[in-house]
C-alpha cells in the first residue's frame, strides 16, 4: 500500500522523514534519469549514508535485493528491498555549480548539490561542503586502465530501487540536473518517490 507519493519535477529535489520498517520506492519515470539519494539519522544528523563505507563492507559497487547499506559509522541504516536495474553510482560527487563551471563553462547552474541542501533544511541539517549521495540509475563503468567513464543509465522507464529503513531517518533525493553528458542521456526527466505501508 501506498503512504505517500510524490512526483520530483526534472532538476529538482525532494526531502522527507522514512521511518524505521517503511520502504521508499524511487522510480526513474521517463528512463535514463538518475536519482541522486543521501539518508541522515533522524536521531542524530551527524551519522549519514556513507557509499565508501557500503562498498567497503559488502565489497562491491553492485548492490542486490537483500544488500544493507551502511552509514559513516558502519551502523545499517538500510537494506536494499528490489532493484529491477542493478547498475548504480558509488564514487562520484553530486554535481555542484563549480562543476558546471569548470567542465562546461556554466554559471549559476542547477545542481544535486544545491537541490540536495534544499530539500534537508526542514531538518535543520547543516549544510555540507560536500554530499556523499548513492546515485541511483548512474551508469559509472571503470575501464580496466582505470579510466571511469560515465554511460547513459541502463534504467528504462518504470525501473525502480526499493529500500527498507533499518531506522528513522531523513532522506532527501535530486533529479539530477545534468543535460550535458551521457549521464542522463541528455536530457532531465521527473523521478517519482513513494512511501510504501
Amino acid at each position: 500500500m501506498i503512504k505517500q507519493k510524490w512526483r520530483i519535477p526534472s532538476t529538482q529535489g525532494l526531502g522527507f522523514m522514512l521511518g524505521k520498517g517503511q520502504v521508499v520506492r524511487i522510480t526513474d519515470v521517463m528512463g535514463e534519469q538518475i536519482a541522486d539519494f543521501v539518508a541522515y539519522r533522524a536521531d542524530d544528523t551527524s551519522v549519514r549514508l556513507d557509499p565508501g563505507v557500503t562498498m567497503d563492507v559488502l565489497r562491491t559497487m553492485k548492490i542486490k535485493p537483500g544488500d544493507l547499506l551502511y552509514s559513516n559509522t558502519y551502523s545499517p541504516l538500510l537494506s536494499v528491498v528490489a532493484d529491477t536495474v542493478g547498475q548504480h553510482d558509488f564514487i562520484n560527487s553530486p554535481c555542484r555549480p563549480e562543476m558546471y563551471e569548470l567542465l562546461y563553462d556554466k554559471q549559476n547552474h542547477a545542481s544535486c548539490y544545491h537541490n540536495l541542501n534544499q530539500a534537508l533544511a526542514q531538518f535543520n541539517i547543516p549544510v555540507p561542503d560536500q554530499h556523499y549521495s548513492l546515485n541511483f540509475f548512474m551508469n559509472t563503468v571503470i575501464l580496466p586502465s582505470g579510466q571511469i567513464k560515465i554511460e547513459r543509465p541502463l534504467s528504462r522507464a518504470g525501473d525502480y530501487v526499493e529500500l527498507r529503513a533499518e531506522t528513522n531517518l531523513f532522506v532527501a533525493v535530486s533529479a539530477c540536473p545534468c543535460s550535458e553528458s551521457a549521464c542522463n542521456g541528455y536530457v532531465c526527466t521527473p523521478i517519482d518517490v513513494e512511501i510504501m505501508n
